[in-house]
């Protein structure tokens, strides 16, 4: 069976077909995707030309028949201008399949069919099946339309992965600003975006401040703010102003690079269903030939009067093979897997394969890691209780002290008293005291900000806090001041994500953090997270893991989904039957650790992808029972001399033709 590939094919009368092994196809160039995409529409284009005019050439050899007294070898020749105008591709792909030892393919069937009718009406007592042999071409050729498009389709739902891809960027070298192809672009070069161009490097930006447009890679709408110092990843937009960028990574090993590296090759990890099936079309193909072969030649003989039943039973054996041909199968399953791929790419979300989709499907259990999954992993100042200051003095004189501090904590007391750098309060004296805090005289006071320890070390008395968090105490000149509680801030769509892995029925949620056990709780409580492990180490994670994987099952074929945000979870990641990184932006560990990769931060987009992967399972299985289900049914009837070829060719084009539309939907993700 061939792959059906982001890159387009050469010919679309070889669009698909149904061949036992895989032709492994090399991705080209952005320039060369524009090219190709035109040249796909050109091929669907002259495609459909041929079929209008074999359809004219058909109806006028019909019309010829019934107004002349032709002979039969007269009537073939006129039949064969139309037969041979459609069918001439497929009967040479059959010629190269036989020559390359590869016979069992669907051309080769078709062939055989078509070639079975021509020759029927020369037999003594058969009618002539003419028209039936360019009808069944002609309709082949109708089917391979369909796929094309529905292929064409497929492929542009991850053609906007494939625009995100910079052609050009703009270096400066020697004071001047040289136009250069992005992979020219050494790393610790510096590079300009102008307004509305896309940025061709991962890099740190040195001057500007602007807009930058993530939807091509996350899927979000809403454009992040970048300035001085604030990484930028290749793929995004520059929507305002004009930034100067030095490169952190050369073109090959950026953002954009990997998510197309990766997106292309989503292609080669088959799924359950279409390994089953390749496996099926090359031992189903032989097996068919071989029974057709069986049903021209043994009733006749066993029937006494060969001469006279053989053409009847030649005739039901031709569309015993028209019937049997497995495309519907072959073409729709692959092309719903790829549709659901590109669906979900869409999203902001990169399924690195089909078989990720059976296990994603499957989730019964999701095991979380806290911080930088459900949390932002940023300390952020939650409340401030003040004793002898209000809030804002006391926020004040906690975010001088910690001004040079560059642990976490500081960070977040500076965050939320931005402006004390212009309030003109002198700063000196600063003091870091290992494990207990920091002091400094502010405006002549002395401050002192830390834990418990530090206000017993200062003689101030402290009082304990009943909110969960880091608590740091405050104290002036050894008074005690009040206290302000940090947390790491829970993400908004955290609650929800939960909620809706609960309605789509995964049935165990645990979170894993190395954080302390009450904050643990917190968060859990906040979420309706029933399981948590706290206070883990990295190594610890691991084991959690295998005892969670190695506790009963809740169901045979109940999965196990770790989400982490991929950094120092790739060991975990790797573990679970799927690991998803979360934020996978830039992050270099995730996106190869993982199996599938939430390009934004959003924890709901898990559910979505398990949604996708649920709803493309289920319309390749439509696909499959629909196709089989026709199939059997009409080779039930032509064994017993019921069926017609109009039958035949609808049970196999006509099935294709209504797989194909069905595997679109997989494009469109509810």
């Amino acid at each position: 069976m061939e792959h059906i590939e982001t890159g387009n094919r050469q010919q679309a009368t070889s669009n698909s077909h149904c061949h036992g092994h895989c032709h492994e196809q090399e991705h080209h160039h952005e320039h060369g995707h524009h090219h190709e995409h035109h040249h796909h529409e050109h091929s669907l284009k002259g495609q459909l030309v041929k079929i209008l005019i074999t359809i004219v050439m058909l109806v006028s050899a019909v019309i010829i028949e019934k107004h002349t007294a032709l002979s039969t070898w007269q009537l073939l020749l006129v039949y064969l201008v139309p037969y041979l105008f459609i069918g001439f591709d497929t009967l040479k792909e059959a010629a190269e399949g036989l020559a390359h030892g590869e016979a069992f393919n669907e051309h080769f069937l078709m062939s055989v069919a078509t070639i079975g009718a021509l020759c029927i009406g020369f037999l003594p007592g058969a009618e002539t099946q003419f028209p039936e042999a360019v009808f069944v071409m002609l309709f082949f050729q109708i089917g391979e339309l369909f796929e094309g498009y529905a292929e064409g389709k497929s492929r542009d739902s991850i053609q906007h992965l494939m625009d995100i891809r910079p052609d050009t960027a703009n270096v400066e070298r020697n004071g001047k600003v040289l136009v250069v192809s992005p992979d020219e672009v050494g790393v610790g070069e510096t590079i300009v975006v102008r307004p509305g161009e896309k940025v061709p490097l991962d890099g740190v930006i040195l001057e500007g401040a602007t807009a930058l447009n993530t939807v091509a890679l996350t899927g979000e709408s809403v454009p992040r703010e970048a300035g001085v110092g604030d990484e930028v990843i290749s793929g995004c937009v520059n929507m305002s102003g004009l930034i100067r960028v030095r490169t952190t990574k050369s073109f090959g090993e950026s953002t954009v690079s990997k998510i197309i590296r990766l997106v292309e090759s989503a292609n080669g990890h088959k799924s359950k269903s279409e390994t089953f099936i390749t496996r099926f079309a090359r031992v189903y193909t032989p097996v068919v030939v071989f029974a057709a072969l069986a049903l021209a030649l043994l009733p006749p003989l066993f029937s006494g009067g060969f001469a006279e039943t053989f053409p009847v039973w030649l005739y039901r054996a031709l569309l015993f093979l028209v019937v049997s041909c497995p495309c519907a199968l072959v073409i729709s399953v692959p092309l719903t897997f790829f549709g659901g791929i590109g669906g979900a790419s869409r999203n902001g979300i990169l399924i690195k394969g089909a078989n990720y989709m059976d296990v994603l499907s499957n989730v019964g259990t999701v095991v979380f890691d806290k911080t930088g999954t459900l949390t932002h992993g940023q300390f952020a100042v939650e409340t401030v209780h003040p004793e002898t200051l209000d809030e804002r003095q006391l926020l004040h004189l906690a975010a001088h002290v910690e001004h040079f501090s560059t642990h976490p904590v500081g960070a977040a007391l500076r965050d939320a008293f931005p402006d004390e750098a212009t309030d003109g309060c002198e700063v000196s004296d600063v003091e870091e005291v290992a494990g207990h805090g920091v002091q400094a005289l502010v405006g002549g006071r002395r401050v002192s900000v830390g834990n418990a320890k530090m206000m017993e070390r200062v003689g101030a008395r402290w009082r304990d806090c009943h909110l969960t968090g880091t608590i740091i105490h405050v104290a002036v000149d050894g008074q005690y001041a009040g206290h302000i509680v940090i947390n790491d801030r829970v993400k908004e769509t955290s609650a929800e994500a939960i909620a809706e892995l609960k309605q789509l029925g995964v049935q165990r949620m645990v979170m894993l953090t190395g954080d302390r056990e009450e904050v643990a709780a917190r968060v859990a409580r906040k979420l309706g997270i029933d399981e948590y492990h706290a206070e883990l180490l990295p190594t610890d994670k691991v084991a959690c893991l295998n005892k969670v994987l190695n506790a009963k099952p809740l169901s045979v074929n109940s999965k196990l989904a770790f989400v982490g945000d991929g950094i120092n979870d790739a060991p975990v990641l790797a573990r679970a039957d799927v690991g998803i990184a979360m934020g996978g932006l830039g992050s270099d560990a995730a996106i190869e650790a993982a199996d599938v990769v939430l390009m934004d931060d959003n924890p709901a987009k898990i559910a979505l992808a398990i949604r996708i992967a649920r709803r493309t399972l289920r319309i390749a299985r439509q696909n499959v029972w629909f196709a089989i289900g026709v199939k059997v049914a009409v080779l039930l009837l032509a064994a017993f001399g019921l069926a017609t070829m109009w039958m035949a060719v609808f049970a196999d084009v006509g099935v294709t033709v209504l797989a194909v539309l069905n595997a679109i939907r997989a494009l469109r993700v509810s």
